[in-house]
């Protein structure tokens, strides 16, 4: 296979802009051009972009991405050292659970003091201006 930039952005399920992305950000090599100076992209790196887009679905940062990439392609890598990435990117998505979790009861409580009528005051505004 080797097809242009919009049939891999539509093979992997990835948009142009986002693929000539990941490429300007070497998570992606830089691939073969054309004659004409077209990307041409085969089945590796549409394979490596499904796999980009997958650990973006569930929200790995640029930089983890890059580190699971690097072990993927390592075929010695060490199953501990992805374990190790992935634990850690579930501790964070705990962490930022909790704080929206906290977001939402202190929501929740604002909303719950605020008449939502004609009058001026308002409780859900006075807790935002709290310091």
């Amino acid at each position: 296979m080797d097809v242009n930039i919009s049939e891999a952005a539509k093979r992997s399920g990835i948009s142009p802009k986002m693929l000539r992305h990941y490429e300007s950000l070497g998570l992606l090599p830089p691939v073969a051009r054309s004659e004409a100076g077209y990307r041409r992209y085969g089945d590796r790196e549409v394979h490596t972009l499904r796999f980009i887009r997958r650990a973006r679905d569930l929200g790995f940062s640029i930089a983890e991405i890059g580190e699971l990439l690097r072990l993927w392609q390592n075929r010695r890598r060490s199953s501990a050292d992805v374990k190790r990435i992935a634990q850690a990117h579930v501790a964070d998505l705990e962490r930022r659970l909790a704080e929206m979790q906290a977001m939402k009861r202190t929501l929740e409580a604002l909303v719950g003091c605020c008449h939502g009528d004609e009058r001026p005051d308002c409780p859900i505004l006075d807790g935002l201006e709290e310091v």
